[in-house]
């Protein structure tokens, strides 16, 4: 399903259907869930959550969009403006898949701090 991005400052409080609205300024990106159900889907981007690629014409998220605290739990890609749909995952692989979620937040902050406090050290000495 083609879709089409729009870059904005502020997220728009009214969702247009198959547009994903970037903020560069606030590091996020917003659409209307891609089933249809009109649920608001907010994707951080971030290191340690979703990338977002430009190629001067299209836009990618990555990883993939799992909608699992939806009623729909719908779960697509986004590659290149368009929606690429993924298979409905069980409850124990949703669970897995919160669990890698959970420790790549934890090992991106932990890192992060650990590479803080070791600069901090070297300034010491």
């Amino acid at each position: 399903m083609k879709i089409s991005h729009q870059f904005v400052e502020l997220i728009p409080e009214t969702l247009d259907q198959r547009v994903v609205y970037i903020s560069i300024k606030y590091r996020t990106a917003s659409h209307l869930c891609m089933c249809g159900c009109g649920n608001k889907v907010v994707t951080p981007i971030r290191p340690e959550r979703w990338q977002l690629s430009y190629d001067g014409q299209s836009v990618s998220l990555f990883p993939s969009i799992g909608n699992w605290g939806l009623p729909c739990q719908s779960h697509y890609w986004i590659e290149k403006d368009t929606v690429k749909w993924s298979y409905k995952m069980s409850d124990s692989e949703i669970r897995r898949v919160k669990a890698r979620q959970a420790q790549r937040v934890h090992d991106y902050y932990d890192t992060k701090e650990l590479k803080h406090r070791f600069k901090w050290l070297k300034k010491q000495h």
